[in-house]
């Protein structure tokens, strides 16, 4: 996998990706993260977000090849979300996650859209090996992305987390790279 990683944008249907920046710590960021119906299936949830806590986050993606992107919807450069990527370059993997804050575009595309260009770029430009990502089974729009994106079922590890008290499975995906 070529070492450089860093992207400025990736161009989707409907969604530009491109890196998170401070000036993207807005007051409807940070309270995307302390809404519980976005961080729903989230251990977010569990954390009470400001400010400083998201720069220190952002902060942590210096130095290093994972990745933090603002994901914006095409026609007017709107915030609607982010998207991370952990990178391992050793092992050429990567681990997506995604939330889609704006409540406002639910449904219509957007995070779809989104995964897919970032997980085709991951396996078509980067030639990585393995993207993984993973859901509660209850969050049926993940894991719709997930296998609309030609993600296949990996692992299911049983009854692992508590999501309002019941115990829920969470699903492991993952798709290779076919070009080695």
């Amino acid at each position: 996998m070529k070492q450089e990683l860093k992207i400025s944008n990736l161009i989707g249907e409907h969604v530009t990706l491109r890196p998170f920046c401070l000036p993207d710590i807005t007051c409807e960021y940070v309270s995307w993260l302390n809404d519980i119906d976005v961080v729903r299936y989230s251990n977010q949830r569990f954390i009470r977000h400001t400010a400083d806590t998201c720069r220190e986050y952002l902060l942590s993606f210096a130095n290093s090849t994972n990745m933090f992107l603002s994901v914006r919807r095409k026609s007017d450069d709107e915030a609607i979300g982010t998207m991370t990527a952990y990178v391992t370059l050793p092992h050429e993997t990567v681990d997506i996650g995604i939330m889609i804050g704006n409540r406002a575009v639910w449904g219509q595309g957007m995070g779809q859209d989104a995964w897919g260009t970032l997980l085709d770029w991951f396996i078509e430009e980067r030639r990585i090996r393995k993207a993984t990502a993973g859901a509660l089974r209850s969050n049926s729009a993940m894991i719709r992305i997930m296998e609309k994106s030609g993600m296949n079922l990996e692992a299911t590890r049983v009854k692992h987390e508590l999501q309002d008290g019941t115990p829920q499975d969470i699903l492991y995906y993952s798709k290779f790279c076919h070009c080695k």
